[in-house]
């Protein structure tokens, strides 16, 4: 096993688990809160979103840990085994970097911070249904594409890793 098996395995496991926690939030989270009225929604919602927000240390572990570990895999890739060979790793990589943590970034922690600095008690019930139409829909939807990549990266920087 080299340098670069290991960093593959590195990656995989990471992203799986980056995967799996935004897959629980698609098919558990998010469809078990949206059983609550838009006040209780609101609320559940950034108190979950809190533990993340204080930097859980695991969650951060593993988060982080997923970023290094695929820009690691794509430096060994591209130094052990060159740009001709690893092209396809450093593609899928980046596919990951964009697809999960870019609309991370771009879409969700804007949302989530828009939702920890809601007054909830402050809005009346047409101001409350008007933010969580306005959060859970788009957050939703940009929830089940990086999923999908996340899932699919996984996928791939395994089949890769068996192909070696």
């Amino acid at each position: 096993m080299d340098m670069l098996d290991i960093s593959l395995i590195l990656s995989i496991l990471s992203c799986s688990l980056v995967g799996g926690f935004i897959f629980t939030y698609a098919i558990v989270v998010m469809p078990g809160l949206s059983n609550l009225n838009d006040r209780d929604f609101l609320r559940a919602f950034q108190v979950t979103d809190a533990v993340i927000q204080n930097n859980q240390p695991l969650f951060m572990f593993t988060w982080i840990g997923s970023i290094l570990s695929v820009l690691a895999t794509i430096l060994v890739s591209l130094v052990s085994i060159g740009f001709a060979e690893g092209w396809l790793i450093a593609l899928v990589a980046f596919v990951y970097l964009l697809g999960v943590q870019g609309i991370t970034v771009a879409i969700h922690i804007p949302l989530n911070n828009h939702i920890q600095s809601i007054k909830i008690e402050n809005l009346n019930d047409e101001a409350l249904a008007d933010e969580r139409l306005k959060f859970e829909t788009k957050w939703n939807f940009f929830n089940y594409i990086r999923t999908s990549i996340a899932i699919s990266v996984s996928v791939l920087l395994l089949i890769i890793l068996t192909m070696r």
